[in-house]
C-alpha cells in the first residue's frame, strides 16, 4: 500500500452544533471517549464472533478481551490500546476521515437483532476527535480482526483537516491510539491524573481496563446482576465502594426494567439531615456502564436527588459530549417510573414494618416532605405513608391524626386544627397551656416545614395548621365558649394604656379574659407574618418578608392576679415597674430576652426585690 494523502471530510450539518458547543466542556473527557471507543471495539468483536460474518480461519481466537491505557512522560505520549475488532484502510476512511459518521450506530443497526447489542457505547462518532483537545498529533495503528500482520494500517493527523494513511505491520489484532500530548496539556502525563480520570469514568466498564499493569475496573457491577442473587451485605459493600466515607444507608431499591425503556440501577436511601444541599448530586448516571454525570436533576424530580446510588440507561438521550441531558419522552417516563418505585418502596416498608418505619422517620422525613412539596404525584402517594410526630414522640398518618384530634380540636367552623411547635424548648409555655386544655401538639421543626404546611393546607380537606405561639390557647382554636372577664371595659382600657408605655413600639397590646393560672402576659406572633418570614429565610417567596420586624401581639391576661395588683397600685412608677416585670417574664419564658435586655431585666428584678 502506497502512502495516501487527503483531506478529512467534514459534514457541516453535523459538525456545526459541535463547534457551537466547543465539543466538550472538560478536556479530561478525551480519555473517557477513547477508552469507551476501545471498549466498543472489543464488544463488536464479541458480538461478531457469534455471527456468520466472523471468519474464524482468518484470525486467532477471540481470547481475553481487554483495554490498556499507558503513558510515556519523556516521549509525551498517551496510548489507548484494545484487542478488539480493529480497522483496515477502508474502515479508517469511513469512520475516522468522515467526522460525525458513527461506526457504532451503523454497527448496531446492522446487528440490531444480536443479543446485548446496546452494549455498543458510541453514538455520535465524535469521541475520537476529543483526542485533539489535548494532542498536537494523533496516530492510529490498527489491524482488523480478519487481516494478516502485514495488512495493518497507520493513520496520522496533526489536528488539521490533512491526514496521512499508509500500510504498516502489527502483530496482534486491534487498535492503538497514540496521543502526542500538547504542551498546554502536559498535566495529563501524570499517573495520578490518568488514574483519577479512569476511576471516575471507567470504574464499571464491561471490559477489563488495565493501567500500569493492574485492572482498575469492575466489569460486572452490582446493578447488572439479578437482585435474587444478592445479599444485604452485597448492597452495603457496593455502597461503600461508591461512597467510602458515607454512613450506611437505611434501605435501597434495585431498578430493573426493559420496556418501554431500558433502565437498571440501585438507589440508596441515606440519612437525610437538615442540610438538603449537602445531600444532593450523589446519584451517578451511567450509559452502558460508562459514567456520564452526577447531576441528574433533569432525569429525576428534584427531591430524588437526595438519594444516592446509580442509574444506568442507554435510552436517556445525551448531546454529543454526553455531559448534558436532553429532555424527551423517555426521560419523562423514566422519571415517573423512578418516582413510583420510590413511593412503592416507602409504602411497602410502612405497611410491612410500621415500627421500624417510625424509627427511621427522623432520618427520611425530610426527604418525604421535600417530595410532597415539589412533586404532585409523589404527594398523592405519600399521604398513605407520611407521618406527623407529636411532642410525646408518637407518630400518626394524616388520617390517623385527624381522627385523634377530631373531638377536641375542631373549631366552630368545623375545621380540624393541627397545632405544632417549631421549637419545643422556646415554646414550652404555649405547649403547656394547650395541653391543659387537652390539645395535642405536633413537632414541625425542619427547615422546610413552613412550605409543607402551606402545601398540606391546600391539600387536606377542612384542616388548618397553626403554630402553638400564634395566639393564646383559648383563641388558637376558635370555639363558641367565651370566658367571663374579671375587669370592666374601663379597667381593660387602663391596663392597655399602661402596657403600651413599656412595650416595644411595633408590638400591639390586647387585654383578654384568660384562665387565672395562665401567664399575666403572653407574646404571640401573627401566623401570616411568621410564615412569610420563615418561607423567605428558607428560600421561598423571594426576599419579601426578610426585613420585616417581628410584630408581636402582647396579650395581657385581665384575669391574672398580678394585673389586678397593677390596677390597685396608685403610684404610676410602681405600676410601670410591675408591668415591665410581667412583660419581661413573658419575654424570658419564650427565650426572647437576651444580651443587654436580659441584663437590664436582672437589674430591675434585684431593685424590685430590694
Amino acid at each position: 500500500m502506497s502512502v495516501e494523502q487527503g483531506n478529512l471530510s467534514v459534514n457541516t450539518e453535523n459538525i456545526f452544533p459541535i463547534i457551537k458547543k466547543f465539543l466538550y466542556s472538560d478536556h479530561e473527557i478525551f480519555l473517557r471517549e477513547l477508552v469507551a471507543n476501545a471498549v466498543d471495539a472489543t464488544q463488536k468483536l464479541k458480538h461478531l464472533s457469534s455471527s456468520s460474518d466472523f471468519d474464524k480461519t482468518a484470525t486467532s481466537e477471540v481470547g481475553e478481551l481487554k483495554v490498556k491505557v499507558a503513558f510515556d512522560k519523556e516521549a509525551k505520549t498517551i496510548t489507548v490500546s484494545d484487542n478488539g475488532i480493529g480497522m483496515n484502510a477502508d474502515d479508517i476512511k469511513k469512520y475516522i476521515n468522515q467526522i460525525a459518521f458513527s461506526g457504532a450506530a451503523e454497527f448496531v443497526e446492522k446487528y440490531k437483532d444480536a443479543p446485548n447489542n446496546k452494549q455498543i457505547i458510541g453514538h455520535f462518532g465524535l469521541g475520537f476527535y476529543s483526542a485533539f483537545m489535548v494532542s498536537s498529533k494523533v496516530e492510529i495503528i490498527s489491524r482488523a480482526f480478519s487481516a494478516k500482520e502485514e495488512e495493518a494500517v497507520h493513520w496520522e493527523c496533526e489536528g488539521s483537516t490533512s491526514f496521512e494513511l499508509e500500510a504498516t505491520t502489527k502483530a496482534e489484532r486491534g487498535t492503538d491510539i497514540i496521543l502526542h500530548v500538547a504542551e498546554d496539556s502536559e498535566e495529563f502525563l501524570e499517573s495520578f491524573r490518568l488514574k483519577g480520570i479512569l476511576d471516575k469514568y471507567a470504574k464499571f466498564l464491561p471490559i477489563p481496563i488495565e493501567f500500569e499493569g493492574e485492572q482498575i475496573n469492575d466489569p460486572n457491577p452490582l446493578w447488572t446482576k439479578s437482585p435474587s442473587e444478592l445479599t444485604d451485605e452485597d448492597y452495603l459493600a457496593f455502597y461503600k465502594k461508591l461512597y467510602p466515607m458515607g454512613e450506611d444507608p437505611l434501605f435501597w431499591i434495585h431498578l430493573n426494567v426493559d420496556y418501554p425503556f431500558e433502565l437498571t440501577g440501585i438507589l440508596y436511601f441515606p440519612k437525610v439531615k437538615q442540610e438538603l444541599t449537602a445531600s444532593k448530586d450523589k446519584i451517578q448516571l451511567y450509559s452502558r456502564q460508562v459514567f456520564i454525570t452526577d447531576e441528574v436533576k433533569e432525569i429525576v424530580p428534584e427531591f430524588l436527588t437526595l438519594l444516592h446510588g446509580v442509574i444506568d440507561s442507554p435510552d436517556i438521550p445525551l448531546n454529543v459530549s454526553r455531559s448534558y441531558l436532553q429532555a424527551d419522552g423517555n426521560v419523562k417516563r423514566i422519571s415517573s417510573y423512578i418516582t413510583k418505585k420510590v413511593a412503592d418502596k416507602l409504602q411497602e416498608l410502612f405497611k410491612n414494618d410500621r415500627e421500624g418505619y417510625e424509627k427511621k422517620w427522623d432520618d427520611i422525613g425530610l426527604f418525604v416532605k421535600f417530595g410532597m412539596i415539589t412533586d404532585e404525584k409523589f404527594l398523592e402517594k405519600a399521604e398513605k405513608f407520611a407521618l406527623v410526630k407529636n411532642v410525646d414522640g408518637k407518630c400518626f398518618t394524616f388520617d390517623e391524626y385527624n381522627e385523634k384530634i377530631a373531638a377536641n380540636q375542631t373549631d366552630k367552623d368545623g375545621k380540624k386544627v393541627w397545632l405544632y411547635a417549631a421549637d419545643v424548648q422556646k415554646q414550652h409555655t404555649f405547649i403547656s397551656s394547650a395541653q391543659k386544655r387537652g390539645y395535642d401538639v405536633l413537632v414541625m421543626d425542619s427547615m422546610i416545614d413552613s412550605h409543607l404546611i402551606q402545601r398540606l393546607e391546600g391539600k387536606l380537606e377542612n384542616v388548618s395548621i397553626r403554630r402553638i405561639d400564634s395566639d393564646t390557647a383559648d383563641k388558637i382554636i376558635a370555639k363558641d365558649e367565651v370566658l367571663e372577664a374579671v375587669l370592666s371595659e374601663a379597667d381593660q382600657t387602663k391596663v392597655k394604656e399602661i402596657f403600651e408605655k413599656i412595650v416595644t413600639a411595633n408590638h400591639t397590646v390586647e387585654v383578654q379574659a384568660m384562665p387565672t393560672d395562665e401567664m399575666p402576659v403572653t407574646l404571640t406572633l401573627s401566623e401570616f407574618m411568621r410564615r412569610m418570614k420563615e418561607m423567605a429565610m428558607s428560600g421561598g417567596g423571594g426576599m419579601y418578608g426578610m426585613d420585616l420586624p417581628d410584630q408581636y401581639n402582647v396579650i395581657v391576661n385581665g384575669n391574672n392576679a398580678l394585673i389586678q395588683k397593677i390596677l390597685d397600685t396608685t403610684d404610676e412608677a410602681t405600676q410601670l415597674q410591675l408591668a415591665q416585670q410581667a412583660y419581661d417574664l413573658s419575654l424570658l419564658s419564650q427565650n426572647l430576652l437576651e444580651g443587654k435586655a436580659l441584663s437590664s431585666f436582672v437589674e430591675r428584678s434585684l431593685n424590685f426585690i430590694k
